[in-house]
């Protein structure tokens, strides 16, 4: 289905005290990580597409990341495919609540429009908490468990998660617009944000957005599918390990973040880390059961 103007009527189907989560392609996707989950959960609860925005309306075609890409098919067919924000809805198995994915490039203007129209249909179909997702570039090793981090100002959301509201400052991507957008319709909204390592920035990065993965699953409290994410992440990190330890730079350099990384670290942050992951494993085991 094809959406336009916010008057013309959406078709939501009866769902199950939706939530909803979000990710952006672009400034706010580093390693592909914040996408990455999306893919993985549309691809893991196989999700129906609900609803695509024009492009037209949204995106600059000449930037490099924005431009349509044509393809060849059987035979003489060629098709083009366009950067297209799409919204998917899943109804997984041994679960009382149905979500909305939410996955598309950052647009390049008509941020207002474009977010009053998500939250629009979002309010229609009856979500009560959005989720949105990010990674961004960091000196963080890539031997260490990946960093996330989270904020929210709901109360209940903050209990939940452990987290507090957030104090940046600064240039912000469509994300937390989105979330201002859903805070002001009276939608509960928390950010996860995930640091992949700069020196191995090329996508993808599975165990960032494994970590992402088990971020939002605590936020949400219930368990999310891992499929083959374990071992992609376990794969990354084997080829990661190889590619640093045969330059003498990059390794000395990765050992100077590590020593960082114990220096600043509070000694309780390991037992939060292991207790999160028993936790994640008692849903998962119950899921399943």
């Amino acid at each position: 289905m094809s959406l336009r103007p916010m008057s013309e009527a959406v078709d939501v189907p009866q769902l199950r005290d939706p939530w909803m989560v979000a990710a952006f392609d672009g400034w706010n996707d580093a390693g592909d990580a914040a996408t990455g989950v999306v893919d993985h959960l549309i691809e893991q609860w196989d999700a129906e597409l609900l609803m695509e925005l024009d492009p037209e309306d949204y995106y600059a075609f000449q930037d490099h990341h924005l431009r349509p890409q044509i393809h060849q098919g059987q035979g003489q067919a060629r098709s083009i495919t366009w950067p297209t924000p799409r919204l998917y809805v899943a109804r997984p198995a041994r679960s009382d609540r149905d979500v909305l994915l939410l996955r598309a490039p950052e647009p390049s203007f008509r941020w207002k429009a474009f977010c009053s129209t998500i939250i629009g249909v979002a309010r229609l179909a009856g979500v009560t908490e959005l989720f949105t997702l990010g990674a961004l570039l960091a000196d963080a090793p890539h031997t260490r468990p990946v960093p996330v981090n989270g904020s929210t100002n709901d109360l209940v959301l903050m209990d939940r998660m452990s987290v507090e509201s957030s104090r940046y400052t600064g240039p912000v991507g469509i994300p937390t617009i989105l979330s201002a957008e859903a805070d002001d319709a009276g939608i509960a909204t928390a950010s996860l944000w995930a640091a992949v390592p700069h020196y191995l920035a090329e996508p993808p990065c599975p165990k960032a957005t494994l970590a992402l993965l088990g971020a939002l699953e605590d936020a949400v409290g219930t368990a999310l599918p891992q499929g083959l994410l374990t071992d992609l992440s376990e794969a990354w990190q084997r080829g990661a390990d190889e590619l640093t330890s045969s330059d003498t730079d990059i390794a000395e350099y990765v050992e100077s973040l590590e020593e960082e990384r114990e220096t600043s670290e509070l000694p309780e942050a390991s037992g939060d880390a292991i207790a999160k992951e028993f936790e994640r494993y008692l849903r998962r085991r119950d899921d399943e059961g």
